[in-house]
């Protein structure tokens, strides 16, 4: 359905009250039925679920259920939606029993969480927590296009493939989902001393990942993904150390207070726009690409079109004489929804576009639609098991791209 941007942010508001938790979360492969896992509904940590229905948590009963009212109002679509605890494991099977938390009876394809072209899209859930004198509800907007999604992004920051958010009043804002401390995270002690004064560059987080990452025995694929969940642990880490202080220092007013959190959600939004890009830079150079001459990155093409990166390098692209077919592009983008379209006019001269995401899946009509419009799928190996089985075939992993490139461009 064709919706209005200020019907979002109305909605947005409306639900924006004491009482009612917020989860969002991109939806994946595996919630929709893009991929055919036959999963019931969209996957809720049971934490979350606890949290927003108390009455779900009983140990001593096996296999306890509710059910409750869902209201897609961004499509709309009313359902009695069923949260059920598998808990086998602590009654008789403590090896093999389950201990996991699934929402069922949403009604297959016709529903909008389980629709496969809904793959990739932003998915709000808003709880009004159950209490003793009124039972829990849920009402859901699911972004119908990228705006929808940057207006959500604004007000809570970005969330990407993988991830989820927990947003409340109660709460002061976006929680984020819980970061274990790992072997990246932080401690005070840990950080550099000029960070806590001024926070470090995307680039110099990234450096310190890589030095902890290194991973050179590992293929690129996993090697990007290792390093980037480290990066992300220890941005969250100085954040932590450098904003917990004010935050618990607490504000004159109400200005002030919205002036830190814009802050705070403009550095993560800074971060998560340029993170897998720089990210890709450096693994090129490790991978023995120089700069400048095995590969460009952001270079104008031509106009003001800027690709992320070029192969071999500017000076080829511009040259009318070098075959055009030798040439290569790679895109990157977070998420490809609907953002796979913006790629389409760079690097004219190219005619198969690159690109790179760490999308957990797409439906196989926006995989034809990507593949007639001449857009390759970079995927890293992991998360190709995300995508429909008739689509994983065709999608490249950044070995097989890297590969690629140097039988293009053999070194001289």
């Amino acid at each position: 359905m064709a919706h209005s941007l200020s019907d979002l942010m109305d909605w947005m508001d409306e639900q924006s009250k004491p009482g009612i938790l917020w989860y969002v979360k991109r939806l994946s492969g595996n919630d929709t039925l893009a991929n055919g896992s036959h999963q019931a509904g969209p996957y809720v940590p049971k934490e979350v679920l606890f949290e927003v229905f108390p009455s779900l948590n009983r140990q001593q009963v096996k296999n306890p259920d509710i059910f409750f009212e869902l209201v897609i109002d961004s499509h709309p679509d009313v359902r009695d939606v069923r949260a059920v605890w598998y808990n086998n494991k602590f009654h008789g099977n403590p090896e093999k029993g389950r201990n996991e938390a699934r929402l069922t009876g949403f009604g297959g394809g016709s529903s909008a969480l389980l629709d496969p072209e809904s793959t990739g899209a932003l998915a709000i859930f808003a709880f009004r927590k159950e209490t003793p004198e009124t039972p829990g509800t849920c009402r859901v907007w699911v972004c119908g296009h990228e705006t929808e999604e940057d207006l959500v992004e604004d007000r809570i920051g970005p969330v990407e493939p993988g991830k989820w958010t927990l947003w409340s009043v109660e709460h002061g804002g976006a929680q984020g989902q819980p970061q274990p401390h790992g072997s990246c995270w932080l401690t005070r002690d840990q950080i550099p001393a000029d960070w806590l004064i001024e926070f470090p560059t995307g680039a110099e987080i990234i450096n310190l990942a890589v030095s902890r990452r290194r991973d050179l025995s590992h293929d690129v694929d996993n090697r990007l993904l290792n390093r980037r969940k480290c990066e992300y642990e220890i941005f969250r880490s100085v954040e932590e150390a450098v904003e917990l202080p004010n935050i618990q220092a607490g504000f004159e007013n109400i200005d002030d207070f919205v002036a830190r959190a814009q802050s705070i959600l403009q550095r993560r939004k800074a971060r998560s726009g340029r993170s897998l890009e720089l990210h890709i830079r450096e693994i090129f150079l490790e991978e023995n690409l120089r700069q400048d001459q095995d590969f460009a990155h952001q270079v104008i093409s031509e106009g003001n079109k800027k690709p992320d990166f070029l192969f071999p390098n500017i000076t080829a692209y511009r040259n009318p004489e070098y075959p055009a077919e030798h040439l290569r592009m790679l895109a990157v983008k977070t998420t490809c929804k609907d953002r796979w379209r913006q790629i389409l006019n760079e690097a004219s001269r190219i005619e198969t576009k690159h690109l790179f995401t760490l999308q957990e899946g797409v439906s196989e009509n926006q995989f034809r639609e990507m593949t007639e419009a001449g857009v390759k799928l970079v995927v890293p190996k992991p998360l190709h098991d995300k995508f429909p089985k008739s689509v994983q075939p065709h999608l490249q992993e950044f070995e097989s791209f890297l590969g690629d490139i140097r039988v293009l461009h053999p070194r001289t």
